[in-house]
Formats: C-alpha cells, sequence, structure tokens
C-alpha cells in the first residue's frame, strides 16, 4: 500500500526545490530587465517565448504533461514579464506620457455640447456637472457632438454611455474609437420618469403619451394600466416639447422633470418607471489628454490576436497589479468577422506606478492599446 505521508513529503521536497529554481529565475529575470533598459529593447518577445514553448513541449514526456508544461511555463513567463515592467517603471521610463496631470478641470468660461433638446436627460447632466449657467448649444446626433469638438466649435461634449437597466450605448463606444478624444468626467444622472401635460389637464384628459422607446419601455407596467396609446419620439425632451407646442390636454409625456421645468408642464404623476434606481452614466468628452490628480477611473480600448488565451494575458496584468477592474464590454471590429475590440475601465491614477505596470505590458501584448482618459 501506497504511503500517502511519504508521497506528500516528496511534493513537499520538490516544491522547495522548484521554489528555489523559481526564485533564481527572477534573479535572472531582473538582469534582463536592466540589459533591456540599457539597450531599449522591448521587454516581450514574442517569437522568443514561442519557440521556447514549442521546445519544452516537446521534451516532456506525455501528451498530457506537454500541455500542462506549456501552461505551467506561460505563467512563469508572464510574472518574469510583470516584474520587468515594475522595474521599468523603477527606473523612471514612463508609459503613456502623452497624458498631462492638471490641477483641475476647466469648467467655466467653456462652451460644451450636447445631444438632444434642452430638458433632455443630457441637458440635465450637463447643467449638474457644469452649472446652470453654462454656455451650451444642442446638436441632432452623437456625432455631430462629436464633430463639434474636432472642429473647435465647443470644449466639451456630453454623451450618454451606460444606462442601468438598458445597459451600454453601443454607439458612443464607436464614436469614441473613430475619434480621437478624450474622456475627462463623468455625471450620474437618475432617470426618474415624470409624466407631464398641459396646465390644467388631469389624469382623466389623457389618451395618447410621447416619449423615447427605451422610457416607454421602462414605464410600461404603468402605461398598461392607464390604457393609453403610445408614440415614440426621438427623446423624451422632444415628446415634452410637442406636447407644449400643441397645447392640447389629451396629449401627455413622459421624461425629467427637468425638461417639465423647463417647457412650463405641468407634472401629473412621477416616480412611473418600474425600476426605482434607473441611471444613465454620461462621460464628458474633450479633445485635451488631460486628467486631475484626484481621477480615479481609467477607460481603455484594446485589440487582442485572435488566438487562444489572449484575454487571459491581458487581464492578469490588472489583476497582478492590484487593480480594481468595473467594467469589461466587447465590439465587433467592422471589416474583421468575429474579431472584437474589448473596452476596459479599472480603477487607479495614471500617475500610480500599479497603473503604470499595467498599461506597460498591456500595450506591450495587445495588438493595439488606447487609453479613452481618467476621471472621475
Amino acid at each position: 500500500m501506497l504511503d500517502l505521508l511519504q508521497i506528500r513529503d516528496e511534493i513537499d521536497g520538490i516544491d522547495n526545490q522548484i521554489l528555489e529554481l523559481f526564485e533564481k529565475r527572477m534573479q535572472l529575470a531582473e538582469k534582463v530587465a536592466k540589459f533591456k533598459i540599457e539597450t531599449g529593447k522591448p521587454v516581450f518577445d514574442k517569437e522568443r517565448e514561442l519557440s521556447k514553448l514549442k521546445n519544452l513541449r516537446e521534451k516532456s514526456s506525455t501528451s498530457f504533461n506537454a500541455r500542462g508544461v506549456q501552461e505551467l511555463f506561460q505563467q512563469i513567463m508572464s510574472i518574469s514579464r510583470k516584474r520587468q515592467y515594475q522595474l521599468l517603471t523603477e527606473h523612471g521610463i514612463k508609459a503613456n506620457g502623452d497624458f498631462e496631470c492638471v490641477e483641475k478641470l476647466m469648467t467655466e468660461n467653456v462652451k460644451v455640447v450636447f445631444q438632444g433638446v434642452e430638458g433632455a436627460y443630457s441637458f440635465a447632466a450637463m447643467n449638474t456637472y457644469f452649472g446652470s449657467e453654462v454656455d451650451s448649444f444642442h446638436v441632432e446626433t452623437w456625432k455631430d457632438a462629436m464633430e463639434a469638438i474636432a472642429g473647435g466649435k465647443a470644449d466639451y461634449a456630453v454623451l450618454p454611455i451606460e444606462n442601468s437597466t438598458a445597459g451600454i450605448v453601443a454607439d458612443i463606444y464607436d464614436l469614441l474609437v473613430e475619434y480621437q478624444h478624450n474622456i475627462v468626467g463623468e455625471q450620474i444622472i437618475r432617470a426618474d420618469h415624470v409624466l407631464m401635460g398641459t396646465e390644467g389637464c388631469t389624469l382623466d384628459d389623457i389618451d395618447i403619451v410621447y416619449s423615447h422607446p427605451q422610457a416607454l419601455s421602462q414605464c410600461r407596467q404603468y402605461l398598461e394600466k392607464q390604457g393609453w396609446k403610445k408614440e415614440e419620439m426621438i427623446n423624451t425632451a422632444v415628446a415634452a416639447k410637442k406636447v407644449k407646442e400643441d397645447g392640447l390636454k389629451n396629449q401627455a409625456a413622459i421624461g425629467s422633470r427637468y425638461a417639465a421645468e423647463y417647457f412650463g408642464l405641468q407634472i401629473l404623476d412621477d416616480h412611473i418607471s418600474f425600476s426605482k434606481t434607473n441611471s444613465t452614466r454620461f462621460i464628458i468628452v474633450s479633445n485635451k489628454k488631460i486628467y486631475t490628480p484626484d481621477a480615479d477611473k481609467i477607460s481603455i480600448c484594446i485589440e487582442l490576436p485572435h488566438e487562444s488565451g489572449s484575454l487571459y494575458n491581458i487581464l492578469a496584468h490588472i489583476i497582478y497589479n492590484d487593480l480594481n477592474m468595473t467594467k469589461i464590454e466587447s465590439r465587433p471590429i467592422p471589416q474583421k468577422n468575429w474579431e472584437y475590440r474589448f473596452f476596459i475601465d479599472f480603477e487607479g491614477n495614471l500617475n500610480d506606478s500599479a497603473v503604470e505596470n499595467a498599461l506597460r505590458g498591456i500595450e506591450q501584448e495587445a495588438s493595439t492599446l488606447r487609453v479613452f482618459g481618467n476621471y472621475r
């Protein structure tokens, strides 16, 4: 009969040998890093690693061990690279040096563009972030807002990027890739829908309700009880504007309190959406690569080699540097079937050494890396 305790003792002995050899290997990795710092050579040498892994697999005694050896040494090499990235940071070799740290974000005497019309939730987000006296103008589409920044007509744009119940606004992610603009701030607005109508009308007068399709869906339970006809509009503020301009007592709109106040409509009922926590996250976009010392969220976009484990290896840089990833989304890459861009949010500041290390590793090992911004 096999002696389990004896076998475990032998395993412990081998583990101690592995540990000793691992530490020796890491010491050599540091010497490699110093050489690369002096010569300017990149840390990641993909062809050498692939050749080395192939050689190690071929030396394995079984096919099972070959797969295990590949996984083991991929991790050892990955850890070695992470230490080398740390040493680059410790030697003052900066990554993402094109972003400038500024004391504060300028919010006075600026021009701001938003999509929609006055009274929309984007209008509310803008006023909450910049103040109600901000010099602003509106455009018809999100792309128009991006163009306004690109053409110097606006300093900032306010754009919705995510809703807590409906998910991401995919078009905004695509526009962030298309334009070389950056996220410099965010504002969360609770989508607390109200029913609004002309002055003096009552619920009994209403027979048709106008709003954005998403708002109509979020208030579906309330509307089903009433039995009113529903008509979709381009956004909630346009719906409110129509009710105001038509001046008919049988019409109502669903939208924000901001819209009711702006258009001078009467709130007939409030808190009518089925979700009491429904909120929309808006981003503040600029054509400047700036961030503040208290910025605590970083948004990046990456494209990866279409091969096994590539996403895992990239995310390992965030995990290994003790950074908290708060979001990951994917979008198809046009003209590349079944290949995707990944959009990742994680906590940190570009001045943090852990962030430097993570971004350096991601930059060297991803096909492309774009830092969208560091903000709060």
